[in-house]
């Protein structure tokens, strides 16, 4: 008797577990239908009806293939009647900045463009932001930083430590450098800082243009300065001071209908189905999680130290 109440045991236990693992199966498998149903279709989902588009652009300011091509569908779709540019970045490469920057008066010659700054718009990506026909920012975000800057570390006095000497052989005194295996000549700096004013000269001419300001005005801003949102405002950095609601009402005041859905275009890109952009975020929410704006090295901010070349970055 003893052995077949364990018998009863044993499989009610058995019972237990199986139900346990077939529910965890079909949990599992209902979170993967939902990943994978973003996945492949939420960038596509906004795309249906009239709508105003909306589109991120955080962090580190790269060359962005992906970006581009979300802008150029957004201007190419015929149910998207206006655009919010959601900004909050420091800053990047200022040959990033300018490629999005081309991108961004392409669609706003064609739709009405609204940029809204979040924290942060700085260096290339207030660059961006100029790009926009009106600017919204919030009363404490921080703008400006109007600029180009090249920075190279000098490792000399760790190579003489360590007892490293560098040899090389070259066609000309400029070729590769500045270099941090040599200290920089006033020959060196002469050529870079060449490069840099020049960068900076574009610069400032486009903020001029596009703010309707001489160019004595924005070289009194374009200092290296930043601004809280009520300062670019008196500066005439900003149009209005507010957030995604002035945004709109602005657009309405271009024809677009302020009663229309507000639809974010999400990255789509999937260069790697576990890590990629659209993956994290839907995992993230699926899951209860902070939602995941890009890859782990990029929300550390790891990404800024491989910027190369002309940098227009508030903090490198």
């Amino acid at each position: 008797m003893a052995s077949r109440a364990d018998d009863l045991i044993d499989r009610r236990r058995l019972r237990r577990k199986l139900t346990f693992w077939r529910v965890a199966a079909i949990g599992l498998v209902a979170i993967g239908v939902a990943v994978l149903a973003s996945w492949f279709y939420g960038g596509e989902l906004g795309e249906a009806g009239d709508h105003i588009a909306k589109v991120r652009i955080e962090g580190t300011i790269i060359e962005d293939d992906e970006l581009v091509e979300r802008l150029e569908k957004i201007r190419k779709a015929p149910h998207v009647k206006g655009v919010i540019l959601a900004i909050d970045s420091p800053g990047g490469t200022t040959a990033g900045g300018e490629m999005i920057f081309d991108e961004i008066r392409k669609l706003a010659s064609e739709k009405p463009v609204a940029a809204q700054v979040g924290t942060l718009a700085a260096s290339a990506g207030y660059m961006i932001a100029s790009a926009a026909d009106h600017i919204v920012a919030r009363k404490s975000s921080i703008v400006g930083s109007i600029g180009v800057l090249v920075q190279f570390p000098d490792v000399t006095g760790l190579m003489d430590k360590l007892g490293i000497k560098l040899e090389e052989v070259k066609s000309s005194p400029l070729k590769a450098e500045p270099s941090p295996f040599n200290p920089t000549t006033e020959e060196e700096r002469t050529m870079v800082r060449k490069l840099i004013l020049d960068s900076y000269d574009w610069f400032v001419g486009i903020v001029a243009e596009r703010r309707s300001m001489t160019r004595p005005q924005v070289l009194a801003l374009a200092d290296g300065s930043i601004f809280t949102g009520r300062q670019a405002l008196t500066n005439k950095l900003v149009d209005a001071v507010g957030g995604e609601d002035e945004a709109v009402a602005w657009l309405a005041t271009k024809g677009v209908d302020a009663k229309l859905n507000v639809v974010e275009w999400k990255s789509t890109e999937r260069s790697g189905f576990l890590f990629s952009k659209a993956m994290t975020r839907t995992l993230s929410r699926v899951l209860g999680l902070p939602d995941a704006s890009g890859d782990l090295l990029r929300e550390l901010g790891a990404d800024r130290l491989f910027l190369d070349g002309l940098v227009s970055v508030w903090h490198p």
